[in-house]
């Protein structure tokens, strides 16, 4: 029996031509037909033909309409939208953004990019909205979206765009990030590392190496993942009875000398746990700048482990995202998504590998392979 109505259109077309009320090659009644004979939406009415689609019974071309299939005609696949703003600024994207694409072409599916500049110096908040309403003028299948980030108004562009995603019936499956800050949780799935175990992981390194007083240091307006990280970082130092003190947290532009120079005076730190790669190699360029040395005079360690951190000066320690993991694991949450629409929200975390090169004062390791993933319903 059908739920929803896009699943009751669905049922309808679907024994019209299992009976042979429509034939094979026949042309099937335009949306616009069909929202009026059913009293609804065309997103709905684009849903249900969706799915006859993903079934192989129809096939849906593009300034003609939606036929019949004819038996010897092989299914299409899904396309399937990316909506990930500074997708450049960013690194640990383009590897993940690869393996989603091998992925969906493995599955014969189709991926399309951003056809819009993400360009820093633009309006990254209305290039994301004009990616969003491309992806619903396609009648994709499903998006992948990596919430805007460092931005003031990005949670409020993140909602609509979200909310116009549901609104035409596409999926969504979220990238690295939630829409809302911790510990808001939004109805999406979500894929990408365990942001508390990481922050976790870098603050043990350094209390291991036998320090005590270690700061936590981000931008303004970061995402979620950011939070998490943080968490993570007060449960090391409480699990190694360390008190917190407030003054070890900093937000602020990682290349401003007088404000770093400032938070390292009064905070007395002698390591510091940045919030991610780009964040730990800025204030390295800044502590070149005031003669503080790395590790000498502080300890760093960063988290995502891009190309450029063993190139450095001074190799930066940080944790390494399994990419590729993340990247097929997105696809198969997608084609999960798709098929079950009423599934709860998932969060699919991977664990990261720590890195440890000079910046933290240690001998160069790998320590370990990240472990397989394991779908994890949200729960709360």
């Amino acid at each position: 029996m059908a739920r929803t109505k896009h699943e009751k259109i669905g049922n309808e077309i679907r024994h019209d031509i299992k009976s042979g009320k429509y034939k094979p090659g026949q042309r099937l009644p335009t949306e616009a037909e069909l929202v009026q004979r059913h009293a609804t939406s065309r997103p709905t009415v684009a849903r249900a033909l969706r799915d006859l689609q993903h079934e192989g019974l129809v096939v849906r071309r593009a300034g003609s309409g939606t036929y019949v299939s004819t038996p010897n005609h092989q299914p299409r696949g899904s396309l399937f939208g990316l909506i990930i703003p500074r997708r450049g600024e960013t690194e640990i994207f383009d590897p993940i953004c690869c393996e989603m694409a091998c992925s969906t072409q493995k599955h014969h599916h189709a991926l399309i990019w951003a056809a819009t500049s993400m360009e820093a110096s633009g309006d990254i908040a209305e290039q994301a909205w004009q990616h969003c309403q491309q992806c619903i003028d396609r009648k994709v299948a499903g998006v992948f979206f990596a919430p805007l980030e460092l931005t003031e108004n990005g949670e409020a562009t993140n909602e609509r765009i979200a909310q116009a995603l549901d609104a035409a019936d596409i999926p969504i499956v979220l990238l690295d990030r939630d829409l809302y800050k911790y510990p808001r949780r939004s109805r999406y799935d979500r894929v990408g590392i365990d942001n508390r175990a990481a922050g976790y992981t870098v603050t043990e390194h350094l209390l291991q190496l036998g320090h005590r007083k270690i700061g936590f240091f981000n931008r303004p307006y970061s995402a979620e993942t950011v939070a998490l990280r943080l968490a993570g970082y007060g449960d090391a130092l409480r699990r190694f009875d360390v008190a917190p003190e407030s003054r070890w947290v900093a937000q602020g532009d990682p290349s401003d000398a007088a404000f770093i120079g400032s938070y390292l005076k009064n905070s007395g730190i002698e390591g510091l746990v940045c919030a991610n790669d780009l964040t730990a190699v800025s204030i390295m360029q800044t502590l070149d700048l005031l003669g503080v040395r790395v590790p000498q005079d502080l300890k760093i360690v960063g988290i995502d482990d891009v190309k450029y951190a063993s190139l450095l000066r001074v190799p930066l320690t940080t944790l390494h995202q399994p990419c590729q993991c993340i990247g097929s694991a997105a696809v198969h949450a997608m084609i999960d998504r798709v098929s079950h629409p009423d599934l709860p929200a998932r969060d699919i975390l991977f664990q990261c590998s720590l890195v440890v090169r000079e910046s933290s004062g240690a001998r160069s390791t790998f320590r370990s392979l990240p472990r397989p993933f394991q779908p994890t319903p949200h729960r709360g």
